[in-house]
């Protein structure tokens, strides 16, 4: 005959699993693509892979979008009181949102209450390599991970339980006037991340980076560089072609047609 639990031995798991708080994320693929059969989380930058950012809730519509109020507030003092552009993403409990200086906040949805916060230490000179202030567009969250592209330029993968880093990887040329602000996507196991700095004359670039490892896969560069050096694929020759052609076969004004 088995034992049986006696009822104060419940009541302790019971109160043990509630105080343990929400579940670590767990997000992969196949929960984004299905993103719709769980409409309370927010997975990934836009909801969907297709980022429509559309919200299929329906308890708040326009018949009651008036009787809304606080629930609760937190207040974020990275460093300095700066701009807040990030999308939260939402996963089984627990908001990820970035902050100035590329902070990262875990917090507990129904609460409030802020679980875990990691700070990158950008260096404060950095700044006056953007033109758009020391903002952060979000994260991205995958496996029980949580990824940033923080304002220096490096990739950064930290434990989505406990805020701790991961593995960190540089992306850019410091010495250049490149930032990131962006969030990275995650497709398949590769977060893919971009960068600024355009406006400076840096050379624009997409990357891919193995999200166990850090390992760059691969770089697609946006724009040719120095024609007196190879091309780094096929594309960018491609590319390059087709800018060639359209500066010797420009197109014609307005006033001609």
């Amino acid at each position: 005959m088995k034992p049986r639990a006696s009822a104060p031995s419940m009541l302790v798991l019971v109160a043990m699993l509630a105080a343990a708080g929400p579940a670590p994320a767990q997000v992969e693929g196949a929960r984004i693509a299905g993103a719709d059969k769980e409409p309370q989380n927010w997975l990934t930058t836009g909801r969907t892979y297709s980022e429509q950012r559309f919200s299929p809730l329906a308890k708040i519509n326009a018949g009651n979008v008036g009787q809304l109020g606080l629930a609760w507030h937190l207040d974020l003092k990275s460093r300095t009181a700066r701009g807040l552009e990030a999308t939260p993403i939402v996963v089984d409990g627990v908001i990820y949102t970035s902050g100035a200086w590329s902070h990262v906040y875990a917090i507990d949805a129904k609460t409030g209450k802020l679980l875990w916060e990691f700070d990158p230490e950008v260096p404060g000179h950095y700044a006056g390599k953007g033109c758009c202030d020391v903002v952060n567009r979000g994260v991205a969250v995958w496996g029980n991970k949580v990824y940033l592209g923080a304002y220096d330029g490096r990739l950064i993968a930290l434990d989505a339980k406990t805020g701790k880093k991961v593995w960190e990887t540089l992306t850019v040329d410091q010495s250049q006037d490149y930032t990131i602000t962006g969030a990275p996507r995650i497709i398949k196991g590769k977060v893919i991340i971009g960068n600024g700095g355009a406006e400076f004359g840096v050379r624009g670039y997409v990357s891919a980076y193995d999200a166990e490892t850090g390992k760059m896969l691969w770089r697609f560069y946006t724009v040719p560089g120095d024609p007196k050096q190879p091309f780094e694929s096929k594309t960018v020759e491609m590319i390059a072609t087709i800018e060639t052609r359209k500066r010797l076969s420009p197109l014609p004004s307005l006033r001609s047609l």
